[in-house]
């Protein structure tokens, strides 16, 4: 198992390598995650490369399709990405499938959970390494300035006064900062995150009616994405 582990994570490292070698391309993947309750793009970044690297592959690899977006709770986020999930039974109980490997941390000052935030799922493990396959979206909420104190205090790294500013007027879930490695961010529907997340769940927070996605990457010229989507590249 370790062997094969460390074959994966090898090959992992040689995608990130290629991944931060394009970082000069003027072109640059946009995902698209498509539901029933409609479509979200997002841009993944530079930042993290083996996560940007991993999502790829598997996304290109229609690892994703068919699966669930199986944990959604309301002003905080929506999970999805266990393997388990595909055809699972109504009382099944979801959310510790994996893919036979984790990513490692790839934790960056400049990226944090504002809404629209795409992250990586992780267990308890103490290096803080992400889930292979699992991921999760932010909703979060608008914070008060006194609860935004209270919220900066559990999270892992201090928050820059920019980033206090997002959470107040756009929201997020500031007390993952540091703690779970942001990888990408959403640049087009934002309205299917608030969708997926208001939806009728059990008591696992498990959406009532399956949400399943479609998972899909196209190559775009940065300008185009700037210019269709108001994503903006740094100089």
């Amino acid at each position: 198992m370790k062997n094969k582990r460390s074959i994966l994570l090898g090959a992992l490292c040689l995608l990130a390598l290629n991944v931060c070698a394009q970082k000069s391309s003027k072109k640059d993947e946009v995902v698209t995650i498509a539901t029933n309750k409609g479509t979200m793009r997002f841009i993944l970044f530079d930042e993290t490369p083996k996560h940007k690297a991993n999502f790829i592959k598997l996304a290109k690899d229609k690892f994703y399709n068919g699966l669930l977006f199986h944990r959604v709770i309301d002003d905080f986020m929506i999970q999805g990405g266990d393997p388990n999930s595909r055809n699972a039974k109504p009382d099944e109980m979801l959310g510790r499938g994996d893919n036979g490997y984790k990513v490692p941390a790839e934790f960056n000052g400049k990226l944090f959970h504002q809404k629209g935030a795409l992250a990586a799922a992780r267990d308890n493990n103490p290096e803080k390494e992400s889930s292979g396959c699992q991921f999760y979206i932010v909703e979060g909420r608008k914070w008060s300035k006194a609860d935004l104190e209270k919220q900066s205090a559990r999270a892992a790294r201090k928050l820059t006064d920019a980033q206090k500013k997002v959470y107040e007027t756009i929201g997020g879930t500031p007390h993952l900062d540091g703690a779970y490695t942001v990888f990408g961010q959403l640049i087009d529907g934002m309205d299917v995150i608030d969708k997926i997340a208001s939806v009728d769940k059990d008591e696992r927070d498990r959406p009532e009616k399956d949400i399943s996605m479609k998972v899909s990457v196209k190559k775009m010229k940065k300008k185009k994405i700037t210019r269709k989507y108001g994503w903006k590249y740094e100089a």
